[in-house]
């Protein structure tokens, strides 16, 4: 009862607050319910941990207004918050990429196209691109047009997206597909094979053939059938001859690159010859180098393992680990066709995984399967935006939180990611057959330095001034100190707004009589900051469910 009298406030707050349609009108009948409701904000707050960078205050109150389907088709409509442009703010000619880091934290925990920028996190650990050892810091803008491109399409299609990696310059420089060239005995030089093989093993196929529900095909002699051979990455390696970046004058040429813009062929340099590709597709000879890579991109994206390959990643990012195949099939074949014809919508496929009954009901349906350990850095952006982090006029100057976390955007130690989507920790989980991806970053090292920022950020330093000038990046709890008096009435504050309303009973008691021990000579700060440090170090909120 007391959610329902919750919930229908909130409603009227965000009606008062954002102006969405709530009722009302001529006749007094009223506008008609939001579609798919939610019934509780606790609900709301489990979807938006599965949606956002983090669940806030505010958030909330729309969700409840809107209704899922309401706040999906808002998301949907808002256009892209650009690293880019917060780049381009800084006014320096070549930022360190630090200030590429800067400004995601910046756009993810204040940003409003919250769907999209955590879409393109999940893309960002599919497609991966890494500046770990690049060196040039004029590489910095092209990271941040890289990230911006999969923001930018993350409602858009798969096949377009694919190609705007292929061509990036940033993956040009990453996977060596820059300057690759041609064929050439005499000179001892053979097509670099690394993009080839990594557009295929990582980028939309896998190593083996895969039916619709994301399952192994096995052949005959029991072993699962592998997607393609030696001789199918040469013939790739071959079609992508002859690119390099974008206004340079000769092959060779040294000087700046050119980060931002896609390479441009060079037609000398690519392989005309008749190349053999996927399931034996032959591209003829005497073709261009764009017409070659057209075609190959059309083989690997009409490919049939594309949909529960990729449908499945972007499950495990977003809902579950180990999401069943009933689950990984309906998502998939919203990615084979999006119900108008279209493969590989993946505004569709996103609004298929969060509105699957799955994403909406796994935690009861399947509670010692359903759920995943939450990455670093969405533990860390779940609070902050829960609280409404902020850090003076110096901006969020936290450019290398993989030493602290073990991530940062676009800074994997390779291609590979921080950790494989099929990595299974040994011992129960493995046993089980279940995989847990994040484990594989949850080291004893990566522990304590995660339960040490979280102390630092939390009960070292906990609130600033509006329009202070401070480096550290603070908690604004005015409204948690209103309630540190009433210890029941915190907890099951923090309870929604930081584990949706999931705290188990014997830790919300545990935390009340805690916090009710602490004497409350300081406003209350004390109570808060100390509540927030042990939910957001603790296992239960470790885990997303």
């Amino acid at each position: 009862m007391r959610s329902m009298r919750v919930a229908s406030l909130a409603v009227f707050v965000a009606c008062a607050v954002w102006g969405v349609g709530c009722g009302g009108g001529g006749g007094g009948g009223g506008a008609p319910p939001p579609e798919d409701p939610f019934t509780t904000q606790e609900e709301a707050a489990r979807f938006l941990t599965q949606a956002t960078f983090g669940t806030t205050q505010q958030e909330l109150q729309v969700a409840m207004a809107l209704g899922r389907e309401g706040w999906l088709n808002r998301q949907f409509d808002l256009p892209t918050t650009s690293q880019v442009t917060y780049l381009n703010a800084l006014g320096q000619a070549e930022p360190a990429s630090d200030r590429r880091v800067e400004g995601w934290w910046q756009i993810v925990l204040t940003g409003d196209d919250q769907l999209r920028q955590r879409v393109a996190w999940a893309l960002s650990q599919i497609l991966v691109i890494s500046d770990v050892d690049m060196g040039e810091n004029n590489v910095t803008y092209g990271m941040a047009a890289y990230y911006d491109m999969l923001a930018d399409n993350a409602f858009g299609n798969y096949r377009e997206l694919l190609e705007q990696v292929t061509l990036s310059p940033v993956m040009g420089r990453y996977l060596s597909m820059v300057r690759n060239e041609k064929a050439d005995p005499t000179e001892n030089i053979r097509p670099d094979e690394n993009y080839a093989r990594e557009v295929m093993q990582l980028f939309s196929i896998g190593l083996e053939r895969l039916n619709q529900d994301g399952t192994a095909i096995i052949g005959t002699d029991n072993n699962p059938v592998p997607t393609y051979d030696q001789s199918v990455i040469e013939g790739f390696a071959a079609v992508f001859t002859g690119w390099n970046y974008a206004g340079i004058p000769s092959w060779n040429s040294g000087g700046y690159r050119n980060y931002r813009d896609p390479m441009e062929p060079f037609e000398q340099f690519h392989d005309t010859n008749e190349k053999t590709i996927l399931n034996g597709q032959v591209l003829p000879a005497g073709r261009t180098a764009r017409v070659d890579l057209e075609s190959a991109l059309d083989a690997i994206f009409n490919h049939p393992n594309v949909p529960p390959f990729i449908s499945k990643q972007l499950i495990q990012r977003l809902v579950t680990s180990n999401p069943s195949t009933a689950y990984v099939r309906r998502v998939a074949d919203v990615f084979a066709n999006n119900g108008q014809g279209v493969r590989g919508d993946l505004r569709a496929v996103v609004h298929a995984i969060l509105t699957d009954d799955e994403a909406k009901n796994g935690a009861t349906q399947q509670p010692t399967t359903f759920g995943k350990l939450k990455e670093p850095l969405l533990r860390v952006t779940q609070m902050w935006r829960a609280f409404q982090a902020r850090a003076g006029t110096t901006g969020y100057a936290y450019g290398r939180p993989e030493r602290d976390f073990a991530q940062a955007p676009l800074r994997s130690p390779s291609v590979f990611n921080f950790y494989r989507p099929e990595y299974a920790q040994p011992g129960e989980i493995a046993n089980a057959g279940q995989v847990s991806p994040e484990f594989q970053i949850l080291t004893e090292t990566a522990i304590m330095g995660v339960t040490n920022q979280l102390y630092d950020r939390t009960v070292r330093g906990y609130s600033g001034a509006p329009g202070t000038n401070f480096t550290d990046i603070l908690l604004i709890i005015d409204f948690e100190r209103s309630l540190a008096n009433a210890p029941i009435a915190l907890i099951d504050h923090l309870d929604l707004i930081l584990m949706s309303g999931q705290m188990p009973g014997a830790m919300r008691q545990t935390l009340i009589n805690y916090v009710d021990a602490i004497p409350f000579t300081d406003g209350g700060n004390t109570r808060v900051a100390e509540a927030i440090f042990l939910i957001v170090s603790s296992p239960e909120f470790a885990v997303q469910r």
